[in-house]
């Protein structure tokens, strides 16, 4: 989520991967055809005890503003959940999530107020934290978190935005919240108020699922039907899924910041691909 002016720039893609245990990760990250300014974050951490934990965060506000929201979104949440005790319980692992996030709305809240060039700035956080192949999934604005068996796409968050509340209220349809003029307007968002509600919500990624953690600049863009194709097949790597997203959102214009984390359960998956079964 962006305020910035249009302009064209483009840049590499920048990939992180990592292994703990059956989880494998990637994630990717691009400024777009039209932004100036990647003000988008993200951070894939293993941490001790087998936790693993995953946030993109979507900043707005402006150049300044916006890259100072998602980083200090990311940079608290991660400091916050360097050093967990082994063996949480679900309820554990979903407080230690959720404080977490509500500290980094103090941080950010804190900052804004603070420095006049900053008043305006917040940002959507979309968060993970699992040990093992369980966890909790925390989140505030419209990033979005899917999980994908298969190519059945299911999609894990709500969107706090007002053509969202329009929809559920009955006062718009389903295809008008897709091109509604003010679709990306927040009506939750980390940072921008003194407190905040943070949606949790439980997670369990099976084997052969992906978990995938994004912004808008991929949902907005790319259709649930093709990420299941890409994201839901055995024969494509991990690595190039992200790519592949990638890339389809830059096709079809570019437009916003385009961040993509993906998680996958791949134990089982791996062993049915090397008998064969996926030929």
């Amino acid at each position: 989520m962006t305020l910035l002016p249009l302009a064209v720039s483009f840049g590499p893609s920048i990939w992180s991967w990592g292994e703990n245990n059956l989880i494998n990760t990637v994630h990717v990250s691009h400024v777009g055809r039209v932004r100036q300014v990647n003000e988008d974050s993200v951070l894939i951490a293993q941490i001790e005890h087998g936790y693993t934990l995953g946030i993109v965060a979507d900043g707005m506000g402006g150049h300044l503003a916006g890259d100072t929201a998602s980083r200090l979104a990311v940079q608290t949440v991660s400091e916050d959940l360097a050093s967990l005790k082994p063996d949480l319980s679900m309820d554990g692992i979903q407080s230690a999530l959720r404080s977490a996030i509500l500290h980094a709305n103090e941080v950010i809240y804190h900052e804004a107020s603070a420095d006049e060039r900053m008043h305006n700035m917040g940002t959507t956080i979309v968060a993970v934290l699992l040990r093992g192949h369980e966890g909790c999934i925390g989140h505030i604005g419209d990033s979005r978190a899917y999980k994908v068996s298969g190519d059945q796409v299911t999609r894990l968050t709500e969107d706090h935005t007002l053509v969202n509340e329009l929809f559920k209220s009955g006062q718009i349809t389903e295809e008008e919240l897709e091109s509604h003029p003010r679709k990306n307007v927040l009506i939750r968002a980390l940072g921008t108020d003194q407190t905040v509600s943070v949606e949790m919500s439980p997670i369990t990624i099976e084997a052969g699922e992906v978990l995938l953690l994004c912004s808008d600049g991929l949902s907005n863009l790319v259709d649930r039907d093709r990420i299941g194709q890409i994201v839901g097949s055995l024969e494509i790597p991990l690595q190039e899924k992200a790519d592949r997203l990638l890339q389809l959102a830059l096709l079809a214009g570019g437009d916003d910041n385009i961040t993509v984390a993906l998680f996958e359960h791949q134990e089982e998956a791996a062993g049915l691909s090397k008998k064969g079964w996926n030929s």
